[in-house]
């Protein structure tokens, strides 16, 4: 039995520090966000379906921007990729500099691209909010559909974007 025991402990304390609960492996909490072993930015999914607040928000984000052309929770359309499935490769750098410069699709139909969001400050200000979102999409953490609750917005998320809502020209 007190092999049994130990055995147990040391299993229950390895799936905490790899992130169990749909945290995809989140180690460092900073004001809310969540980063991985890599400190990239991920995401948090509570037991009971609560996500943390960058993934909420990337939710909105992503659904007034971006599903135009990638559809409702990046589920794809005719013109534009699953992005629920691009990010299960494609890393953090690589999506920032999609969003940020564009790309030009060389295999489909004329005139398809991914355009520069770089002058859009409703993209560029929550791009890891954006990213955390695909992320959990990806990872199955979060399914179709706004979630149904979410950790507060940390004092450090709304004073950062005050500090780049307020870098852009305001007309």
């Amino acid at each position: 039995m007190k092999k049994f025991s130990s055995i147990g402990l040391a299993l229950c304390v390895c799936a905490f520090l790899a992130g169990c609960g749909g945290t995809e492996g989140s180690v460092k909490n900073v004001d809310g966000k969540y980063y991985d072993r890599e400190e990239t930015p991920t995401f948090k999914v509570q037991r009971d379906g609560t996500v943390d607040w960058y993934t909420f928000s990337g939710y909105l984000r992503f659904n007034s921007t971006c599903a135009v052309c990638h559809g409702p929770d990046g589920a794809g359309s005719t013109f534009a990729p699953v992005l629920a499935n691009s990010l299960k490769t494609l890393s953090y750098r690589q999506f920032i500099a999609t969003v940020s410069e564009g790309r030009k699709i060389a295999s489909a139909a004329e005139g398809t691209a991914m355009p520069s969001f770089r002058q859009n400050k409703n993209v560029m200000c929550y791009l890891d909010d954006i990213y955390v979102y695909l992320r959990a999409r990806a990872a199955g953490a979060v399914g179709r559909g706004k979630p149904g609750t979410y950790e507060p917005k940390s004092p450090a998320a709304g004073q950062a974007e005050e500090a780049c809502l307020g870098a852009f020209p305001r007309h």
